[in-house]
């Protein structure tokens, strides 16, 4: 038997902060379906996932949660590995950053890159992001804000080392320009060549010496390793890489690594610092790095503060487990972001699973034992119908491993929905209640279900890596066995004369809303709660140690806020409840005149969905948007470009200035205007309802 062909297989490690909604778990789950298809297919794989668990973000996390930084990411690792296990992840290796092996690892490569010139000390003075550990300059500030993640930056001044990325960054261009393969979707390789790389690098931060919680600088235990630095080097420490010259064989087989899977967020840390590093390290870059999208919630990103975060947990007890994985994996586009919702999930856990596959399995299954007593028989009575079936089952391997070669998983899917869309066609065509009926036509009756229960036995097979426990669950009813990968285009195996089910198990009920409706209200409750209730707390830790979140002390805080401030000193000092008002934002706006009532009737308020949003061509601020107030449908032109991203607009409900007179913008006509707030910076948000209201509903 010749050797397996090794591949390697990683997501990015989760940052540690807390527990992971279902766009963070989506990539375990796609990652999951990459490595068990790579197996299906006879490949040697490994698939490592696992934690970021230091830096300043979880040392203050912890500080918040009255736990040791060690306590805290102990915690919120074991909570991620456990939603990982229940959504059914068939990793080989959990790394966590904490992991002895992993830390030793990182002083020895820090260590090497400073010895080999590329690593100097200095002092850095910059701007810092706390929750993404980035440093910026102003000129990158988006709005004075992270561009990443839209947050603010604090002034940051503290003695680090450095890292000469320049040295590298030539030889990087020509490995993308001659690797095309490297950065995958093609979108995300233009981004990085034009926004950061042809530009020229700047020399990155490599330690921090401002905080502890995180892997000391073996030389200089001043120093932290920057966590970056850290957590990408797990690709190599989690297999088994050594700085002194010393890794096991598991490395030399595996790496370099066959896929890095990403959220588009951090495609710059992986595709610029982590194959510098290597380059540093004289190792080879990985094969390729796919920077997937994000999965928004009704268009927009998941956050706690926003009320619309959904777990997998709350989706796996309403829907089950392979509900959800079908879901994140057939409905993420390639290259845009998706949206789930929770009236998304019921559609396809109807329409897909429960009618066309579900319903075939059960009918197929049923026929069985009403017409033969459950035994499936090949009796060779064929038609022209049959070749056709034929054709479609055996080549959907093909096609499923075709899309696969590209990452394409959501094809891959669609490709076998099409082989059990085609048994449900071919039931329609030869109409097996009718071949029943005629006692002439019990062996044509026999040889049509034997060739259906073949079918679906073989689309059970191609499945099994994106739904592990329905297929398995297809093949227990059908009394089979799941083919190898090897016998998929061969149509016969089942073997004659079996005898399924007595009684067909229900694959997928039917969801009916009104029933989850109430569900779903209570865990969004019950959420609002849990935040609120974290809010508070974190406030009351503030205030015990006489500070505020932004480590300001409090009475220093009151001092410079404005008028009100001594009463919100006195709530401090009370032990209010509502303790954080002391550092809660407020701004001020020079007072227009005076107007009667008469004229605020004049204006009419309404809420409005969004239905879609685009760019404005040629214009930096303008967006698009097509919004439903009650029966009609405005088109908007909003100057909120550099707050929103069309994609993002899609779905939220509103608030509309709707009898505005239509004027021209950019040369499109913009009837309305949607309402926002600006903060002194000059940050936009959305003015939204509180509660879902319909489109339409008057704004008094």
């Amino acid at each position: 038997m010749a050797e397996k062909k090794p591949y390697y297989i990683t997501t990015a490690i989760a940052y540690a902060s807390g527990k992971p909604h279902i766009g963070n778990t989506y990539e375990a789950i796609l990652a999951d379906a990459i490595a068990r298809f790579k197996r299906y297919q006879g490949y040697d794989v490994f698939f490592q996932t696992g934690t970021d668990e230091h830096g300043q973000k979880n040392e203050i996390k912890a500080f918040e949660a009255e736990l040791t930084p060690k306590e805290f990411v102990d915690r919120t690792a074991g909570e991620i590995r456990r939603i990982w296990d229940r959504v059914n992840t068939s990793y080989d290796k959990f790394i966590r950053t904490t992991d002895a092996d992993h830390r030793l690892q990182i002083q020895k490569i820090f260590r090497k890159m400073y010895e080999k010139g590329d690593i100097y000390k200095g002092s850095y003075e910059g701007l810092y992001c706390t929750p993404c550990e980035s440093f910026w300059t102003e000129s990158q500030l988006v709005n004075g804000c992270c561009p990443d993640c839209g947050r603010p930056v604090q002034p940051a001044k503290e003695e680090a080392y450095f890292f000469k990325m320049s040295k590298y960054a030539d030889r990087l261009i020509e490995y993308i320009n001659t690797h095309p393969e490297f950065i995958q979707p093609e979108s995300r390789k233009n981004e990085m060549m034009n926004n950061f790389l042809l530009p020229g690098l700047q020399d990155l931060c490599v330690s921090r010496s401002s905080f502890k919680w995180g892997i000391p600088v073996d030389f200089d235990d001043k120093h932290v390793v920057y966590v970056w630095l850290d957590a990408l080097s797990n690709y190599i420490t989690g297999i088994g890489y050594d700085a002194d010259g010393n890794s096991t064989e598991q490395f030399g087989k595996f790496w370099p690594a066959d896929l890095h899977l990403i959220g588009k967020d951090i495609i710059r840390f992986h595709t610029i610092y982590w194959p510098i590093f290597l380059m540093s390290l004289d190792l080879p870059l990985p094969k390729q790095v796919f920077g997937h999208p994000w999965l928004l919630q009704g268009g927009d990103k998941m956050s706690k503060s926003k009320g619309n975060v959904i777990y997998a947990d709350d989706l796996i007890d309403l829907f089950g487990l392979d509900a959800v994985r079908y879901f994140v994996l057939h409905e993420m586009p390639y290259d845009n972001d998706g949206v789930i919702t929770w009236e998304l999930v019921t559609e396809r856990t109807n329409s897909d699973l429960a009618n066309t596959l579900g319903n075939l399995v059960n009918r197929t299954i049923s026929m069985s034992n009403k017409y033969f007593d459950g035994v499936v028989k090949s009796t060779g009575v064929t038609e022209d119908v049959d070749a056709e079936l034929k054709a479609v089952v055996t080549g959907t391997a093909a096609r499923v491993a075709a899309k696969m070669d590209y990452l394409r998983v959501a094809d891959a899917i669609t490709e076998i929905f099409a082989l059990f869309k085609r048994c449900n066609k071919y039931i329609d065509e030869t109409t097996p209640w009718s071949l029943a009926k005629d006692e002439a036509k019990q062996d044509r009756l026999a040889e049509v279900l034997y060739n259906l229960t073949e079918s679906i036995l073989i689309g059970a097979s191609l499945l099994k890596s994106f739904l592990p426990e329905t297929a398995d669950r297809i093949a227990v009813q059908l009394n089979g066995t799941l083919r190898s990968y090897e016998e998929l285009d061969r149509f016969g195996l089942y073997v004659s004369g079996t005898k399924v089910t007595e009684t067909p198990e229900i694959l997928f009920a039917r969801i009916d809303w009104k029933e989850i409706a109430p569900k779903i209200d209570e865990i969004r409750a019950a959420q609002k709660a849990e935040y609120e209730e974290e809010q508070a707390r974190v406030a009351a830790v503030y205030a015990k140690h006489g500070k505020t979140p932004q480590g300001t002390p409090i009475a220093a805080a009151a001092a410079t806020s404005k008028p009100d401030s001594a009463k919100n000193e006195t709530a401090v000092a009370a032990g209010d409840s509502a303790a954080d008002t002391a550092t809660e934002a407020v701004i001020d706006v020079e007072p227009k005149a005076e107007i009667a009532y008469d004229d605020f009737a004049k204006l009419q308020f309404r809420v409005g969905k969004i239905l879609a949003c685009e760019e404005v061509p040629k214009s930096k601020k303008l967006l698009c948007s097509k919004v439903q107030v009650g029966s009609k449908v405005l088109q908007i032109v909003s100057g909120i470009k550099q707050h929103y991203s069309a994609a993002e607009m899609v779905g939220k409900r509103v608030m509309v200035l709707a009898n505005l007179k239509p004027a021209t913008l950019a040369g499109i006509v913009s009837e309305g205007m949607l309402l926002c707030a600006e903060d002194a910076d000059g940050n936009l948000s959305l003015m939204t309802p509180e509660k879902t209201m319909p489109a339409g509903a008057e704004i008094l």
